[in-house]
């Protein structure tokens, strides 16, 4: 067996070991709900802003970053649209079809993937190509969805839970310092260097955390299986196709930002529709519920399972 195959069972087999972990102590009831809420609480609200504080605090900001923060703005209305068209073709008795043509889970997936597959170090990379994306899913994803359970939102409410929210706090912020010069100085700073060396800390739980509370949250209603395939197999067949596009195209040759962001972008993409889909539905609409519930499962297997396979044809950025 070569080095680099090695590298690759190496890399990849703690991946699947945690998130078989997770979803043993789902089985066995080894941990309770509750707990593992607490966890995901623990890594939206704490850990995950630590990782990207210090992603965005020492990344080399580029003025093609604007330019491809726009075009996946876009590209994401643009999907949400092409859902809004589709839903009464494909999926006439599911209103919430076109929220699952769009949007990516990137806190809760996307990152975990990439950080445990390429290092922690490199986090900036998928972090840039999320800054887009997260606009989208702020002030488009989110009101859409509002405005679906419980009609128009007002404008200001959406924008002070934008400017609450820990993970958005955190990338404001250490844009900020970025800009202004100062971010390698915090680590060698008195005080400052101790917070700094303190949210390294945190950082390094992110990954297995996340990775034990999607293995945990995997379970799939086989009743329901059909029309959830149906929903994932459309949905990468329109995303596949205009990744390698936007690869070949933006990230390559317009922008030339190399192949890390392609990897980035391929990465983000795959990945499946928002997680907070179900949180923010109607709570009557029991059936489109476990609708949502098992084409959110059974693309996270899925975009699992096509991530682990294309790192090992590109084991390195």
């Amino acid at each position: 067996m070569d080095q680099q195959t090695i590298q690759i069972i190496n890399r990849v087999l703690p991946i699947l070991l945690l998130l078989f972990l997770g979803y043993w102590f789902r089985r066995t009831q080894f941990f309770s709900e509750g707990f593992m809420d607490g966890l995901r609480k623990l890594v939206i609200n704490v850990a995950l802003p630590a990782v990207l504080f210090l992603s965005f605090l020492q990344i080399d900001l580029k003025p093609s970053f604007i330019v491809l923060s726009v075009v996946i703005f876009l590209l994401n209305i643009a999907l949400y649209l092409i859902g809004r068209f589709l839903g009464p073709r494909v999926a006439p008795n599911h209103p919430y079809f076109p929220f699952l043509m769009t949007g990516f889970e990137y806190g809760m997936l996307a990152i975990s993937l990439f950080g445990s597959a390429y290092g922690l170090a490199q986090i900036g990379v998928i972090a840039v190509t999320d800054l887009g994306h997260e606009l989208f899913i702020w002030f488009v994803f989110l009101p859409l969805l509002l405005a679906k359970r419980d009609g128009i939102q007002r404008p200001a409410d959406l924008l002070q839970s934008f400017l609450k929210s820990p993970v958005v706090i955190a990338i404001l912020a250490s844009l900020l310092l970025n800009l202004l010069g100062i971010g390698d100085s915090l680590f060698s700073w008195p005080i400052t260097g101790g917070i700094m060396a303190t949210l390294r800390f945190l950082a390094d739980l992110t990954i297995p955390l996340i990775l034990l509370t999607v293995g945990y949250g995997i379970k799939l209603d086989r009743q329901g299986f059909s029309s959830a395939s149906r929903v994932v197999l459309i949905r990468l067949a329109i995303i596949i196709p205009l990744i390698l596009i936007m690869n070949r195209l933006l990230i390559d040759t317009l922008l030339q930002l190399g192949s890390p962001y392609e990897v980035a972008l391929f990465t983000l993409f795959i990945m499946p529709p928002p997680f907070i889909i179900p949180l923010f539905m109607r709570q009557d609409l029991v059936e489109e519920r476990r609708y949502v519930n098992n084409v959110l499962m059974l693309h996270t297997i899925v975009s699992i399972t096509l991530f682990v396979l294309f790192f090992i044809f590109n084991p390195t950025l």
